[in-house]
């Protein structure tokens, strides 16, 4: 028996694609697409969502409560045609690994903190 109902809050790590976006007046943006986010830090960057005019982002600062049935911004209805395309033209993710290890590179990514990125695999 599960205790979690659709206005019950979840984490950004178990938001599903296709969970309806709203804003802060209940005006539906569109639908989540995928999470930004770097799971090895616990980082949540934000929301690529998928509107009537294509792909767009949602930084998480905006994102206000999140649950299994939709996700509310602060984003007024007329701030939604200024939100931003996601830039780029492929798909990246942090690449963890990169600062594993005690060579001299992983040593240079661990204090300077250098984003590695690499190809998704899909």
């Amino acid at each position: 028996m599960s205790l979690v109902t659709d206005d019950t809050p979840i984490a950004y790590t178990a938001l599903q694609k296709g969970t309806p976006v709203f804003t802060s007046d209940g005006i539906e943006i569109g639908r989540v697409e995928h999470v930004l986010q770097d799971p090895s830090l616990d980082l949540f960057d934000g929301l690529a969502v998928k509107t009537g005019k294509g792909l767009r982002f949602v930084d998480a600062k905006r994102v206000g409560r999140i649950t299994e049935a939709s996700v509310q911004t602060n984003i007024a209805d007329d701030e939604v045609r200024t939100l931003p395309e996601p830039h780029g033209s492929e798909v990246l993710d942090a690449d963890p690994d990169e600062y594993g290890g005690n060579g001299l590179s992983a040593w240079f990514g661990r204090m300077f903190l250098r984003e590695h990125w690499m190809r998704r695999k899909d």
